[in-house]
């Protein structure tokens, strides 16, 4: 039996739960440091942005031209002394350089050294994050929320908050470094806003969110996990949800929201409940320990006036569990290509395989090339033949619908697949059996579900760039599981000026690991 003398929550709001630090952005440095970090009261070495866990929210306007300074300060080689950083789900329109993906749009940004991600946010809003992409190094830590606030949001009306506060990250959380875990890792905590309980001694602090009653309030729930999805409730309340990986839908009410690595949802909830402390939980379906004995995979909604002691709430049974292929587009609700089957330019048929080793694609197995696929493209070779690495390289044409279909089944599901560079519509999801050309949700990131399932997606090739496509489990990316798309090969020099320090990454990374050209 557990002593909870020592137990304690924490008052903090939102964001700050872990950090208290201030939003930054869109203009601002970015340290990435090793720190010493025990936010489920296990001391352990890091990689952080700004030295907190999670990093700090970036924020900025829809239409703001972001410049963030990566500048790295790590030590610490079993974690890499090396970094790149993603800006997940901005589309980075002719700013292909500045994507952040380690090896294939860049060279990472070498210890010591600094790298100025420069891109405009000329026509998205809404929820996103930024990650380590190189190797699993996320998994260490550097990861963090994003978020570009719309100045004429269509659903304001809906809510009076929207802040740093309202902003609610679930993270999982290792006990010993990536370098060390075994081929499929297991996480030992569910962190929510940077704090959380392991099972083997649940006593350390807790998140509190808090909320006054009467008030309508914008959450932002961000799953930035390397692993788990998450079923995430709140006891006593509903969630309106009005956003899916930056982009607005149709209000749709839940009681409950399974959400996915990297994927991202803002719902609205009032604080109509009688005053008091209630439950936040956030159920992994893989963990050291599920379910929520003793505060762990949980944090806690405080009222203002509530007395400062943990919840006695009741988790609720769920009667409206959010099922992906309810939410609808706010606007554009179309897919790309004709209303039928294969109704594209380019249908794509994505077979996943696994030989106990490393995860395939096709046949294939993506490691990563020794020359980023951007800077292969600008020194001249265009050909899927030709492009690194053979077999994971799928050259699109300009201006063409494409569909993916991705049949799960493949081990280690339900897998979470993200596209770099665009948003898709999901024109059949998990458990769907009819696809839904008329108005299918947009997102970025979605799950191919279990067996049976022929999750498919559509988008527009407008974009010219590789484009990481590629399971957000950051494990099986690690073992391979991904593919790179290369739009519209030709164009690329002409749409991405990269500057010459992007130019200077490779070589200054080269020399630093002794690796001759």
């Amino acid at each position: 039996m557990f002593s909870f003398t020592l137990r304690r929550v924490v008052i903090l709001l939102g964001l700050g739960a872990a950090t208290s630090m201030a939003a930054i952005g869109p203009v601002t440095d970015l340290e990435i440091v090793n720190k010493v970090v025990s936010p489920d009261g296990i001391k352990r070495d890091a990689v952080l942005a700004q030295g907190a866990n999670p990093g700090p929210l970036i924020k900025g306007n829809r239409g703001d031209n972001f410049r963030i300074n990566v500048v790295n300060k790590l030590v610490n080689k079993t974690m890499l002394t090396s970094t790149s950083i993603h800006w997940h789900g901005l589309y980075q329109h002719t700013s292909n350089w500045a994507d952040g993906t380690g090896f294939v749009t860049q060279c990472p940004i070498t210890t010591g050294d600094s790298f100025l991600y420069n891109f405009h946010v000329p026509d998205q809003a809404g929820t996103f994050w930024y990650h380590s992409h190189l190797s699993t190094q996320y998994c260490d830590g550097l990861r963090g929320p994003m978020v570009v606030y719309d100045p004429h949001d269509p659903h304001a009306h809906l809510y009076d908050v929207d802040d740093e506060s309202t902003v609610i990250t679930l993270m999982d959380w290792y006990h010993v470094a990536a370098a060390y875990q075994p081929l499929i890792a297991t996480s030992d905590t569910t962190l929510i806003n940077g704090l959380g309980r392991w099972a083997g001694d649940p006593t350390s602090e807790l998140a509190v969110i808090n909320v006054e009653h009467g008030k309508r309030y914008r959450f932002r729930l961000l799953n930035m996990a390397c692993d788990p999805n998450y079923n995430f409730t709140i006891d006593g309340h509903t969630m309106t949800i009005i956003e899916a990986d930056g982009q607005n839908t149709q209000p749709l009410e839940v009681d409950k929201i399974q959400i996915f690595a990297a994927q991202r949802y803002s719902f609205v909830l009032t604080a109509d409940q009688p005053v008091g402390n209630y439950w936040i939980r956030a159920n992994p379906d893989r963990n050291n320990a599920t379910g929520f004995d003793y505060g762990i995979n949980s944090a806690i909604l405080r009222y203002k006036g509530a007395p400062k002691k943990e919840p006695t709430s009741k988790e609720m049974e769920s009667t409206r569990f959010l099922n992906e292929a309810d939410l609808r587009p706010l606007t554009d609700p179309a897919a790309p290509g004709d209303p039928m089957p294969g109704g594209v330019d380019v249908p794509i048929l994505l077979d996943f395989s696994f030989n106990g080793t490393n995860f395939f694609i096709n046949g294939t197995t993506y490691v990563s090339p020794t020359v980023p696929v951007l800077l292969q493209i600008l020194n001249g070779t265009y050909s899927a033949q030709q492009l690194l690495p053979k077999g994971s390289v799928y050259t699109l044409p300009r201006n063409a619908t494409v569909e993916l279909r991705m049949p799960a089944g493949v081990i280690g599901g339900p897998h979470p697949f993200h596209l770099h560079g665009h948003t898709f519509s999901v024109v059949r999801s998990a458990g769907q059996t009819t696809p839904n050309y008329v108005n299918p949700v947009k997102r970025d990131t979605v799950s191919i579900g279990s067996q049976g399932d022929q999750v498919t997606v559509r988008f527009r090739t407008d974009n010219p760039g590789p484009w990481f496509l590629h399971c957000h489990i950051d494990w099986h990316l690690q073992l391979g599981l991904a593919i790179v798309f290369a739009e519209e090969p030709q164009e690329i020099a002409a749409m991405n000026n990269a500057p010459v320090s992007w130019d200077k990454l490779c070589p200054t990374y080269d020399k630093a690991m002794g690796i001759t050209p």
